[in-house]
C-alpha cells in the first residue's frame, strides 16, 4: 500500500520539477513511511513519484517508480495484486525476465508489456490504482481496481495533467485554484459523498472504479470501463437448471463459502504482521474464524467501543469470538472528548467531506492496530450490500412489494400531480417527510432506492438549499468517454436512474435487491464506504483488505436471486448458512448493530455546540447555497430534543469544516 503522484506537461511551459514532486509526496507521507522515489523523463515532460508502505517484497529492488530495465515503461503503483505469483510464472514461461524476488509491481510492468492494459487488468486479482508511462507510445495509462478500493484523483489545468492518491497532493501546487463545486455539494447532501468523477473541489476529479484512463503526450484524455458488477459472469445457468430446492441451496452456500475462503486466503499475502478489525458481527467474525484455520499463530484482533454508551458496544461479542478462536485480542474505548480532539485531523485526512461518523471509531481502532505493530488488517466491508444485511434494505423491499410496484402502474399524470402536491407540502412541514418523498419520486418516475446511506432526501434539500446551484464544467470528461450526463441534474435521483437505466438495458427483469446492489457498487461502496476505509486507515499507515469484495465472490453473488438471499425474510440467509459450522447461532442470528457512534447524544453536548458554531459562522453560508434559517432550526430542534437531526447536522458539520480548512484558510 502506497501513495502515488505524477505530472504530465503537454506544452513544455511548466515541465515537472523534483521539488514539485517532493511537495506532493510530503502531503502523503502517512501513505508511505518506508521509502520514497521519483523519476523524471529525459525529455522532461513527465514526472512520477512514489511513497512506499512496504508490505510485499521489502527489498530495495522493489522500490518505485519502477521500470522494466529497458526504459520501455515506468510505473508508480498503489495496492496489492494477490495473484501476482501466478502471473509471474505465466510471464516467465513466455520469456519475461524478473529482477526482484517477488514484487507485484514488476508483474504489472511485464504484464502490461506482454498483454497490454486490457489483457493485464482482466487477469488481475487485487486492489490497485496505478499510472504507467509508456515511452514507446508516449502516453500515460491510469487504472483503478474493479471495486474502487484504492483512490485516484486528477486535474487538468492548461497543458498540465496532475494525478495523485490524495487530493491534498494535487493541492500542493499553489497555482491550482481552490473552490467548491456546487453540484458536488448538491449531491453530497444526498449521498454523503460526491459521486465520481466529481469531488467537492471544482476542477479536481476522481477516476471511477473499474476504469482505464489514457492521457496522450498532447494532453488528450480518454476513458473506458473494463468491468462491471453485473449478473451473468459466474454461474452457468445449465449447472443449476435441474437442481432441487435443497440442492440449489447447497450449491449457493458452498459457492459462497469456497469463494470467501479463497478471498481471505489470498489476502493473507504479506511480509509484515496482519490482523482483523473485529466487531463481533457476522462478517468480521467470519474473517477471524477462517483466518485462524489458515495461520499457525494467533490472529491479531482489534475492537473499539464507547466509554459512556455501552448500548452501542459490541465488546462482549467480540471477546466471545476472540476467546473461541484464541486470538491475540486488543480493544480501545473512546468518548466525546476523543472525538472533539480528533475532528481537525479527520477533516485533513478525508480530503473531501465523507459524512459518515463511522470514520471516528475507525480511526481509533486503526491507530490501535498500528500501535500494536500490525500493518495489514482484514475488514468486512461489502458483505451487507451483497447479502442484504441492512434492515433498511428489507424496509425498501417491503415497500416495493406492498406499495411501490402497484402505485408505479398508476397513470403518469396522476402520479405527477400527487408528486408535485407532496413536494410542496414537504416544504411547509417536516412531518411525514419521507412518506411525501416516496410520492414525489413516484411522480418523477425515479427509483425508490437511492442509497443505503441517504442523508438529505429531496424534501429535506428543498428546505436546506437556498437556491438552484450552478452546473459543473464536465464537457471535456464527457467528450473523453465518461458518462457524466446525470451529474448536472439538480435532482440527485437522476444519477441512480442513469446507473440503473444502463443496467436494465443489459439485464432486464432483475429483482429489486440485485438492482439495489448494483447501484451500491456504482456509488456508495467505492466512493463512501471504501474511501473512509482507505483515507482513515492510511492516515495511520494501515492497509485494509476487503475479502468480501473479491471480484470473483461479487460475480458469484450477483448471480444469486433475491429470494435466496433473504429466504424466509431472514437477512443474509445464505451467508449465515454458509458459515453455520464456523460461528455460533447467537453471533449468526443476533440483530445487526453496525459500526456506529453515539452521534445523536454527542451533538446535544459539547460537540454539538462546536458543530453549530462551525456551521453557522462558516463563510460557506455567505455564498447563498444554504438556508441559514433552516439550518439554525435544525440545530435548535435537535439540541432541545424535539427530533433527531444528527445525520443532517453531521453532514453539514463535515461540509463546513472542510470548506473552512481547504477553501477559506488553505
Amino acid at each position: 500500500m502506497c501513495g502515488i503522484a505524477g505530472i504530465l506537461d503537454s506544452t513544455a511551459e511548466r515541465p515537472p520539477q523534483s521539488d514539485e514532486l517532493s511537495a506532493m509526496q510530503h502531503t502523503m507521507r502517512h501513505r508511505g513511511p518506508d521509502g520514497d522515489g521519483q523519476w523524471i523523463s529525459p525529455q522532461g515532460n513527465i514526472g512520477l513519484a512514489h511513497l512506499r508502505l512496504a508490505i510485499v517484497d521489502l527489498s530495495a529492488k522493489a522500490a518505485q517508480p519502477m521500470t522494466d530495465g529497458r526504459d520501455n515503461v515506468w510505473i508508480t503503483y498503489n495496492g496489492e495484486i494477490y495473484n501476482h505469483l501466478i502471473l509471474r510464472k505465466m510471464l516467465e514461461k513466455v520469456g519475461r525476465i524478473f529482477v526482484t524476488d517477488h514484487s507485484d509491481t514488476e508483474v504489472l510492468i511485464h504484464g502490461y508489456l506482454e498483454w497490454g492494459i486490457d489483457g493485464l487488468l482482466q487477469r488481475l486479482e487485487g486492489m490497485y490504482s496505478f499510472a504507467i508511462w509508456d515511452c514507446k507510445y508516449k502516453k500515460l495509462v491510469l487504472a483503478r481496481d474493479r471495486i474502487g478500493i484504492k483512490p485516484l484523483y486528477f486535474t487538468k489545468t492548461g497543458g498540465r495533467f496532475v494525478f495523485a492518491s490524495e487530493i491534498k497532493a494535487i493541492l500542493a501546487d499553489p497555482t491550482i485554484e481552490r473552490d467548491i463545486d456546487p453540484q458536488a455539494l448538491n449531491h453530497f447532501l444526498s449521498f454523503m459523498i460526491a459521486p465520481a468523477p466529481l469531488t467537492m473541489f471544482k476542477g479536481i476529479f476522481k477516476l471511477p472504479a473499474a476504469h482505464i484512463m489514457e492521457v496522450s503526450e498532447d494532453g488528450t484524455m480518454s476513458f473506458r470501463r473494463y468491468w462491471d458488477a453485473v449478473p451473468g459472469q459466474s454461474i452457468d445457468p445449465s449447472r443449476i437448471s435441474n437442481l432441487s430446492e435443497s440442492k440449489l441451496e447447497t450449491f449457493y452456500t458452498r459457492g459462497i463459502r469456497t469463494h470467501l475462503e479463497k478471498a481471505i486466503s489470498k489476502r493473507m499475502m504479506s511480509d509484515v504482521p496482519i490482523g482483523v478489525f473485529l466487531s463481533g458481527g457476522i462478517d468480521s467474525s467470519a474473517n477471524v474464524a477462517l483466518m485462524s484455520q489458515m495461520m499457525d499463530r494467533p490472529v491479531e484482533t482489534f475492537t473499539v467501543g464507547f466509554k459512556d454508551h455501552k448500548h452501542l458496544n459490541e465488546l462482549d461479542y467480540a471477546n466471545r469470538i476472540a476467546k473461541k478462536f484464541k486470538t491475540n485480542h486488543h480493544e480501545i474505548l473512546i468518548d466525546e472528548t476523543d472525538m472533539i480532539g480528533y475532528m481537525d485531523d479527520l477533516i485533513y485526512s478525508q480530503d473531501e467531506p465523507i459524512a459518515d461518523w463511522v470514520c471516528i471509531p475507525l480511526y481509533f481502532v486503526s491507530k490501535l492496530a498500528k500501535d500494536c505493530g500490525v500493518t495489514v488488517v482484514q475488514v468486512g466491508e461489502g458483505s451487507d450490500e451483497q447479502f442484504c444485511g441492512y434492515d433498511s434494505y428489507m424496509t425498501y423491499l417491503k415497500l416495493h412489494k406492498i406499495f411501490w410496484d402497484n402505485y408505479i402502474k398508476f397513470p403518469t399524470l396522476f402520479r405527477k400531480i400527487i408528486g408535485v402536491f407532496a413536494e410542496k407540502l414537504a416544504t411547509l412541514t417536516p412531518r411525514f417527510d419521507k412518506v411525501l418523498e416516496v410520492f414525489s419520486r413516484a411522480g418523477k418516475n425515479q427509483e425508490l432506492f437511492w442509497s443505503g446511506a441517504n442523508a438529505f432526501w429531496n424534501v429535506h434539500k428543498l428546505r436546506t438549499l437556498k437556491r438552484k446551484l450552478e452546473t459543473s464544467d464536465l464537457c471535456e470528461l464527457e467528450q473523453a468517454g465518461l458518462d457524466v450526463s446525470s451529474l448536472n441534474n439538480t435532482d440527485s435521483g437522476a444519477i441512480i436512474s442513469s446507473y440503473l437505466k444502463s443496467f436494465d438495458k443489459r439485464h432486464l427483469g432483475q429483482d429489486h435487491l440485485t438492482r439495489m446492489a448494483y447501484s451500491e457498487f456504482r456509488l456508495r461502496l467505492p466512493e463512501l464506504l471504501l474511501m473512509r476505509v482507505d483515507k482513515i486507515g492510511m492516515s495511520t499507515s494501515i492497509e485494509a483488505r476487503v475479502p468480501f469484495l473479491d471480484h470473483k465472490l461479487v460475480e458469484f453473488t450477483m448471480d444469486i436471486p433475491m429470494k435466496w438471499k433473504i429466504k424466509g425474510g431472514e437477512t443474509k440467509y445464505l451467508l449465515k448458512k454458509a458459515l453455520q459450522d464456523l460461528l455460533p447461532d447467537d453471533i449468526l442470528y443476533r440483530k445487526k448493530m453496525g459500526f456506529a457512534a453515539p452521534m445523536a447524544e454527542w451533538l446535544r453536548g459539547e460537540l454539538g455546540q462546536r458543530a453549530e458554531k462551525c456551521v453557522l459562522t462558516s463563510p460557506l453560508l455567505d455564498r447563498d447555497f444554504l438556508n441559514r434559517d433552516n439550518i439554525t432550526k435544525q440545530f435548535r430542534d435537535h439540541m432541545e430534543g424535539r427530533c433527531d437531526n444528527s445525520l443532517h447536522l453531521w453532514t453539514l458539520y463535515n461540509l463546513t469544516a472542510w470548506y473552512d480548512k481547504w477553501i477559506t484558510k488553505p
